[in-house]
């Protein structure tokens, strides 16, 4: 069953077009006509828009108009991150990642009736999770900083929250 699993990958691999990404200790994330696997099966023959996404510094910060743009590249980002840490080719012309102890997110809305959690506090509850446990390897993602509350405390609040992981030199993507 585990020659079946390799066999599949490297059948996806081939036929869809991705590559076996370099693992760096430089901390930079490069990588070019990144695709993501999921959302490119289900558009199909639809315009599909791949991205270069490349991390030089600390941060990547993404911003525009609400369409779901943003989330996508966010969640490639991760994807193709956790699939070159585990031995797997990505769909991309080429790639560049470094090995992370870890990857940390905050997307999407998980607030919970039986928890009591509200929106809000979901998110909170994430961001200090992530703040207790993530370090100079760990590549932190987050979705929407700082919503779910007043738009100037959430704001205030994703700026410390963003401060206190560049000081850890860590590597994000929000």
């Amino acid at each position: 069953s585990e020659i079946d699993v390799l066999q599949s990958f490297a059948f996806v691999s081939e036929k869809y077009g991705y590559v076996r990404p370099i693992l760096n200790s430089t901390n930079e994330i490069k990588v070019i006509s990144s695709r993501h696997p999921v959302v490119e099966k289900v558009l199909k023959d639809a315009e599909y828009v791949p991205n270069d996404i490349i991390i030089d510094g600390k941060m990547l910060m993404i911003t525009g108009s609400n369409t779901g743009g943003k989330t996508v590249a966010l969640k490639t980002v991760g994807l193709l991150s956790l699939m070159a840490i585990s031995g797997l080719a990505v769909p991309a012309i080429s790639a560049s990642i470094p090995f992370f102890d870890a990857v940390y997110t905050d997307i999407g809305d998980e607030q919970s009736i039986e928890q009591s959690l509200s929106t809000y506090s979901s998110h909170m509850k994430k961001l200090i999770y992530i703040l207790e446990h993530a370090t100079c390897r760990s590549l932190i993602l987050i979705d929407e900083i700082g919503s779910g509350t007043d738009p100037q405390e959430g704001a205030c609040l994703g700026e410390a929250i963003l401060d206190t992981l560049l000081r850890r030199d860590c590597r994000i993507v929000a």
